[in-house]
């Protein structure tokens, strides 16, 4: 059984040399949480930076938590961030296959090989294939590790049940460079045998990555922080293969609050949450970049960066070591800075459906109330509370009328709605030119403020107090027949009070 060493050599001429190569390897356990979405964005970015490769992996591993359709999931998130593959399931390329599982065949002759190199070992006792370290430095040995290796092959060679288990030194120190947190050196006898292969044949999480990660030419590793405690242990893999150590990029957490780190567990959002709460991807994706990095030098003050900008500027160097704290205020703000900058046909565009849920008369264009909503919008699902007046006219207070600012009260405001409503309806086109000057003009031959004639206007076509628009752009939005029906309403609700 021992190892085709010809086989091994043919698996190292296929690495993918030279260049930056990053990957970014989700489980489909469900959807893109905000912490999982920063490291396929950093990855992303270090790879389009270096003008490298960037790889979509699926771990899939852990079978008893894959989900249904949590791959399909991964493909569409990436697609609606932008950040494109070049190697992976659906494209292919030199490292393939992309699916650990379809991977399987790899990872027991590497753990054999690694056995042969005296760096691992098989372990036949009957214990949870999934232990962790228990925290305990004074551990016995595992009574496997110093079985006769004849004797341990002997027993793999006759079917006996068996894992692989990393032989850590007993003795000595580790240290591994990560690029923000610098040398760390962590004390041999503080690490455990993790098992490297399960009884099915399957690899852990840990060995898995290590052996895919050379077989694909990985130069950086980006993971978060939680990840720390086992990079001495994928150091010591690494030196066991002889293989080359790629650079790791450990991220801190983002939290949620000074003491709670976001969790998918405590049901913190994902990039669908955040999505369907009216997010626009594009301020999502740069404020998840900025959690945990920020740009330096004279661009240290900037917030507003695309995606080619980011890719442009994005530097190791400016990962910070520091949790993050996820604000939703915050990326409210940065969504509104997108909103506002975006063309209005596409603004309009990505409004309709929120208008269409609160204004469903087809005679209304959502473009119009489009149009009056965006430097006034910073998500979109709020916009459908602030529209429902064109669909209905609300029963309001006529005391609406009182305004103080505007000068205006109830008798003030009956008068001013009964000498505009006839130049209202003499009006033979209905457009924001020929309905300012109806109401400009009639506030100049009454000696009064535009605003005394205006908010009368406005609450009688409205019946509310807060609107986007005003008077002008809510009656040519809601028709002529419309406009000129509700001021009636209002002069009788008037007439009545």
């Amino acid at each position: 059984m021992a190892t085709d060493i010809k086989w091994i050599e043919e698996q190292e001429q296929r690495i993918p040399r030279g260049g930056v190569r990053t990957r970014f390897a989700p489980s489909p356990t469900g959807f893109m949480h905000v912490g999982n979405l920063r490291t396929a964005l950093y990855t992303w970015l270090i790879a389009r930076h270096g003008k490298g490769t960037f790889i979509l992996r699926i771990e899939d591993t852990d079978q008893g938590r894959l989900v249904e359709g949590a791959v399909d999931v991964i493909y569409k998130t990436m697609a609606e961030c932008g950040l494109d593959h070049d190697e992976g399931p659906d494209v292919g390329g030199p490292a393939a296959p992309y699916v650990q599982s379809e991977r399987r065949g790899f990872y027991g002759k590497y753990a054999g090989w690694l056995v042969e190199r005296g760096s691992a070992y098989y372990c036949f006792c009957e214990k949870c294939e999934s232990e962790a370290d228990s925290g305990e430095f004074d551990r016995a040995d595992d009574p496997c590790r110093g079985l006769d290796p004849a004797e341990a092959l002997r027993r793999v060679e006759t079917g006996a049940p068996y894992v692989v288990r990393q032989r850590i030194p007993h003795e000595g120190t580790t240290t591994f460079h990560d690029e923000s947190f610098g040398d760390i050196t962590v004390e041999n006898k503080t690490l455990d045998d993790q098992v490297l292969l399960k009884r099915d044949g399957l690899p852990t999480y840990n060995f898995a990555n290590v052996v895919d990660d050379h077989m694909m030419g990985i130069t950086h590793v980006v993971r978060g922080s939680e990840y720390l405690s086992s990079a001495p242990k994928y150091n010591l893999l690494y030196e066991g293969f002889g293989w080359e150590v790629p650079k790791y990029v450990h991220c801190a957490p983002v939290m949620r609050d000074a003491q709670h780190k976001l969790s998918k567990r405590d049901g913190d959002g994902t990039y669908e949450d955040l999505r369907a709460a009216g997010f626009l991807t594009e301020a999502i994706l740069n404020y998840v970049a900025l959690l945990g990095w920020s740009p330096r030098g004279e661009l240290a003050e900037r917030e507003i960066f695309s995606l080619g900008e980011l890719a442009e500027v994005f530097d190791l160097g400016g990962i910070s070591k520091s949790p993050a704290i996820f604000d939703i205020e915050k990326l409210k703000h940065f969504n509104s800075e997108y909103i506002r900058a975006m063309a209005p046909e596409a603004f309009a565009a990505a409004a309709e459906p929120y208008i269409r849920q609160a204004v469903k008369n087809p005679a209304i264009a959502p473009a119009a109330i489009a149009a009056l909503l965006q430097q006034r919008t910073e998500v979109l699902t709020e916009i459908p509370e602030k529209i429902g007046f064109f669909e209905a006219l609300p029963d309001y207070d006529p005391a609406l009328y009182v305004h103080k600012k505007s000068k205006t009260d109830l008798p003030g405001s009956l008068d001013t709605l009964k000498k505009l409503l006839p130049e209202l309806e003499a009006l033979t086109s209905w457009d924001d030119a020929a309905i300012l000057g109806a109401m400009t003009a009639l506030a100049e031959r009454e000696g009064v403020k535009n605003a005394k004639i205006m908010w009368p206007a406005r609450i009688a076509v409205a019946g509310q107090a807060v609107t986007p628009g005003g008077a002008v752009e809510i009656a040519r939005i809601l028709g002529k027949d419309e406009a000129l029906r509700r001021m009636r309403i209002g002069i009788e609700k008037l007439e009545r009070a």
